[in-house]
């Protein structure tokens, strides 16, 4: 005659076997999110693409440098590069900004010829209702930046945009809306392989030059 335990188990199976089968469900359970993942990589149109992923990510915006050239913000600015990004206002009023900018210039003195052919830097502007092309070109040249440093603006929507895509953003809403509270750190990305890291943009020119090594797969 079966025991109370058989009631519980369904018709056909003993108790010893049921039991049996549900010790095992925990692992199939498991195994359930790898037999997923690895039907997706056999599924065409489901695997990350090696080259291009994010271009699904960053908007091919059309931005204006400081000589006025007009450039797309994946396509030429980022797709296959090794890039240091950072956020400023021209005509900061903290002071923040003109400090952050020399700092940012004794790593492009660092880097040397690398900058503009191993490594590009890219400066947006915050204000882009007042950071006009030819204010941005003054900027640069009273800063004595070098080449492969662009200094970049566009319409307030796309800088937002911009700004947003690249993770330059305060957790706080209120001081998110605040243009003194702007986040004052550097971002530095290795497009085609994926890497990225950010950085306190004052910490010295020295580190910040290793940290960039490391986004770019330099072994120093």
């Amino acid at each position: 005659m079966s025991d109370a335990g058989d009631a519980a188990a369904p018709r056909g199976l003993s108790r010893r076997r049921w039991l049996a089968l549900m010790g095992v469900l925990p692992f199939v359970a498991a195994a359930i999110p790898v037999f997923e993942f690895l039907d997706r990589r056999r599924r065409p149109g489901t695997q990350r693409p090696v080259n291009g992923f994010h271009g699904e990510y960053f908007p091919n915006l059309v931005l204006q440098t400081q000589d006025g050239d007009r450039v797309r913000l994946y396509d030429d600015l980022l797709k296959g590069k090794t890039v240091l990004i950072n956020f400023f206002y021209a005509n900061c009023r903290d002071g923040l900004c003109p400090v952050t900018t020399q700092n940012l210039v004794a790593l492009q003195q660092l880097l040397g010829e690398r900058c503009g052919r191993d490594v590009f830097m890219y400066s947006f502007t915050l204000a882009p209702g007042e950071d006009t092309p030819a204010r941005l070109a003054h900027y640069r040249e009273m800063h004595k930046v070098g080449p492969g440093w662009t200094f970049l603006t566009g319409s307030p929507a796309d800088m937002e945009l911009c700004r947003v895509r690249f993770g330059f953003t305060d957790p706080d809403p209120e001081l998110d809306r605040t243009k003194t509270q702007h986040t004052n750190v550097v971002l530095m990305g290795n497009e085609p392989h994926e890497r990225w890291m950010a950085s306190p943009a004052l910490t010295t020119p020295r580190f910040l030059l290793t940290q960039l090594d490391r986004v770019a797969g330099v072994k120093t």
